[in-house]
């Protein structure tokens, strides 16, 4: 069997969501386990995310999952319904919707549901992707106080830049502007405004990134923020190579060796997830020494240096990223960010849990 292999262990998914309550204690917690739980199965993160008070997805499919699954928390499909027939579904398995458009308040208006739902009503205050623009918020609200298949209401926004000091400061201004007659249960914090903005910690915050442990903040790197990596990707060198002075090594030869270099091939390359612009120095960790990858990044393969590794060998551990080599170093070296890394963990990628 391939050596390849992500370990997710639900202990530092149940530390992290620690991490959230201590910084967020009156709000209840709306665990985002979207995109297949950021790359580490739905199921999985959910299991490890047993306590939080519920769970944010995209589509009704996942809702559906969760609650075939036993779980009985408040679950919110983030972008709501796509089509009035998901609307009866939606009903029967007690799943909570965003109503971010007009469209969405007719599906609600004329539907025949057997019974109410929740709903999350989405403003629009500066981000431009989704939700009502804040002149016309209560307006919009009362249309879905009318509503006969309306049965709770919670307020909700989302910030374009909570990860910079002052990114919040506008959009919150706007926000409660808009909302200062309706009484309702609001929600508003991201990972990054949970970290960096306790005034938007109200009724509920809804963490996603630094659940699994990475950065949701640039400047604040997740282990300085007491959050443990969830995802750790790993492998095996599967052969080695001796570069010679003037050789290179992979496609393109993009790496050249200006002396005599040994070479570790690691079973893993961009079909399992691993960046393929990762360039020559993005760290890795083999034998547990830190070392770096050099040339181009090809599908099944990539090649770390181990001339100052000389106890390496086929066979020999390597970690991708981790508990040793933070996802957002080496989403930082490839120009990306730690989510798109770790949601893009392919599904060929064999995951053991750690309990």
């Amino acid at each position: 069997m391939r050596p390849i292999q992500a370990s997710i262990d639900l202990n530092a998914l149940r530390h992290n969501l620690q991490v959230v309550r201590t910084l967020a204690p009156k709000s209840l917690v709306m665990a985002v386990v979207k995109a297949n739980g950021y790359g580490h199965g739905l199921l999985t993160v959910a299991q490890g995310l047993s306590k939080a008070d519920g769970f944010a997805v995209l589509g009704l499919n996942e809702g559906i999952t969760l609650r075939e699954a036993g779980f009985s928390q408040t679950i919110l499909m983030l972008e709501g319904v796509f089509h009035p027939s998901e609307l009866q579904a939606v009903s029967d398995a007690d799943i909570s919707v965003t109503v971010h458009n007009e469209a969405q308040v007719i599906m609600l208006e004329q539907a025949m549901l057997r019974k109410p739902v929740n709903i999350f009503v989405k403003m629009n205050n500066g981000m431009n992707r989704l939700g009502f623009r804040p002149e016309d918020y209560a307006k919009i609200i009362r249309r879905l106080e009318a509503c006969r298949n309306v049965r709770g209401i919670t307020l909700m926004s989302h910030f374009a830049m909570a990860d910079e000091i002052s990114g919040i400061t506008e959009p919150l201004k706007r926000f409660q502007e808009a909302t200062r007659v309706l009484d309702y249960p609001i929600s508003l914090a991201n990972s990054a405004a949970i970290l960096r903005h306790p005034e938007t910690h109200v009724d509920w915050v809804r963490p996603g990134i630094m659940l699994y442990g990475a950065n949701a903040v640039s400047e604040m790197p997740a282990s300085e923020c007491d959050l443990l990596p969830v995802m750790t990707l790993t492998s095996s060198i599967i052969a080695l190579q001796t570069l010679l002075p003037g050789e290179s090594v992979g496609y393109g030869g993009l790496y050249t060796a200006t002396k005599k270099t040994r070479v570790g091939v690691v079973a893993c390359g961009y079909a399992d997830g691993y960046p393929r612009h990762a360039p020559t120095g993005t760290p890795v960790m083999v034998a547990d020494q830190m070392t770096r990858i050099i040339g181009r990044v090809s599908m099944d393969m990539l090649c770390v240096d181990l001339t100052d590794i000389p106890d390496a060998m086929v066979g020999s551990s390597v970690e991708l990223w981790g508990k040793r080599i933070p996802v957002d170093m080496v989403a930082e070296r490839a120009g990306t960010i730690g989510y798109e890394l770790l949601c893009a963990l392919s599904q060929r990628v064999p995951i053991k849990v750690l309990n």
